[in-house]
């Protein structure tokens, strides 16, 4: 295994670790992603049979380089070569049950590799001449990695009362590595899942952020949501399960179809946000699901409830409250439009009325009404794909020619009061919204001459008089 030590800080370490007579070992997620053979992450953690922090600190002096030193958890890090090199003594720990801070004790490399979350992470590389590049691996995590299996080193039950986040890195590893989780750490997850109140809630939105970035996000949701889990951390997404029916007629089940969506969207765009408009599309259809005799069931304002709904649940999720916020919520209030634009004939209105509403997020939003056809019939996916692609076309005609999108008025409410000698007031409003309604419908060029001539029509119109010896 020396090829996967080949960088030159592994050599130094191991120089000094023997000057020293200290064992040292790289263990947990470098190992395992060597073993697999993915990209380094510029990230690997150091385990030193004794004080990692002095360690780190004569590691720091050899490399003249800082060293940021955190004692409450008996932790070093340091920068070498763009690589952050964590240093931790070995270590035994054991919980209290109403937290997931542990009390630690000094112990061995056997301890440490105990309490690892998995066996993939629990594998070590002996760092010292005697057994450089060795690989230390007592739990048959390498076995694991061939047979693509998520384990705890021991008894899952207790792996996971002691840190239930740890059901939570369980889920996003098989998420991200395309693994499955061991049957019995599957059934110790949701026997053990209300522990998850104690996490703080920054601390799992991570976790579930990584799992809605990994390459399938469903393979997540489904442990997520069998294991309990997911009615604990994001019960509006749990609600969005089941199928009614009334007189024999059923709608489609709206948590699996949301995870279709949100794989289409996983293939095209590593884009959190635009993953995170995916899974908030259809978040209000449980409270506006009707059953109407005539037509069946309706979902009425879903888009316009949803919308309203974003900034609640992002605020209980603990997501930011900013500009990525407003993102989703515009591209949950806009799904539908471009739907309805490929069912029907395309004017130019109407795409003008989109390109003006989405602003620079519309390339986002077609990419998310695209991924939203999950129709199981290949005629009808392949028609509305087809129509899809027309209106894209439409909207690059009409951007091209009218340059609707990010709108800002040719004429402004300064401009308004100049032109007739106002004072600040509702006509100006009004003058500037049937501007606005003009140049949408195209009845009016989006020129300052064209919009400038209908707003002194519009004004004369009104009964206002036109200043004299105006510049505009």
């Amino acid at each position: 295994m020396r090829e996967n030590l080949q960088h030159p800080i592994f050599q130094i370490i191991k120089d000094l670790a023997d000057r020293e007579q200290i064992a040292c070992y790289v263990i947990g997620g470098y190992v395992r992603d060597r073993i697999m053979g993915r990209p380094f992450k510029n990230d690997v953690d150091i385990v030193v049979v004794g004080s990692g922090i002095d360690f780190a600190s004569k590691v720091g002096e050899v490399l003249h380089t800082k060293v940021a030193i955190y004692k409450s958890f008996g932790t070093a890090m340091l920068v070498h070569d763009n690589i952050n090199i964590e240093f931790v003594g070995a270590r035994r720990e054991s919980y209290r049950s109403n937290s997931r801070n542990p009390i630690v004790e000094d112990g061995t490399l056997e301890d440490d590799q105990n309490r690892r979350d998995f066996t993939i992470n629990a594998m070590a590389y002996g760092l010292n001449s005697e057994n450089y590049g060795e690989l230390v691996d007592p739990f048959q995590g390498l076995q694991d990695i061939e047979q693509r299996i998520i384990r705890t080193p021991l008894d899952p039950d207790i792996t996971f009362s002691d840190d239930p986040l740890r059901m939570m890195r369980a889920i996003r590893f098989a998420s991200q590595l395309g693994f499955k989780i061991d049957a019995r750490a599957v059934t110790s997850i949701a026997a053990t899942a209300e522990r998850i109140k104690i996490i703080s809630k920054e601390r799992v939105i991570d976790e579930l952020n990584k799992i809605i970035l990994s390459p399938k996000p469903s393979v997540g949701f489904h442990y997520l949501f069998d294991t309990g889990l997911l009615k604990l951390i994001f019960p509006a997404m749990e609600n969005l399960h089941g199928v009614d029916v009334i007189e024999g007629r059923a709608h489609k089940d709206n948590f699996y179809h949301t995870l279709e969506v949100l794989d289409n969207v996983a293939e095209d765009s590593d884009d959190l946000w635009l993953r995170w408009a995916a899974i908030m599309h259809d978040i209000a259809k449980p409270a506006t699901k009707r059953f109407d005799k005539k037509v069946g069931w309706t979902f009425h304002g879903h888009e316009d409830r949803g919308a309203k709904m974003v900034p609640k649940l992002f605020g209980e999720l603990k997501l930011p409250l900013n500009e990525k916020m407003k993102f989703v919520q515009r591209l949950v209030q806009l799904h539908l439009r471009p739907i309805v634009l490929a069912q029907d004939i395309v004017t130019d209105s109407a795409v003008r009325r989109l390109l003006f509403d989405a602003g620079n997020d519309i390339d986002a939003l077609m990419a998310l009404c695209h991924a939203d056809v999950t129709t199981k019939n290949e005629y009808k996916k392949r028609k509305y794909r087809d129509n899809f692609e027309l209106v894209k076309q439409k909207l690059r005609d009409v951007e091209e020619r009218d340059q609707i999108r990010n709108w800002q008025p040719p004429v402004t409410g300064e401009d308004i009061m100049e032109l007739f000698d106002l004072r600040p007031g509702r006509i100006i409003g009004k003058i500037k919204n049937a501007m606005r309604e003009a140049i949408l419908e195209g009845e009016v060029a989006n020129t300052r001459a064209d919009a400038l001539e209908f707003v002194i029509q519009q004004g004369e119109s009104l009964g206002l008089v036109r200043k004299k010896n105006t510049a505009l």
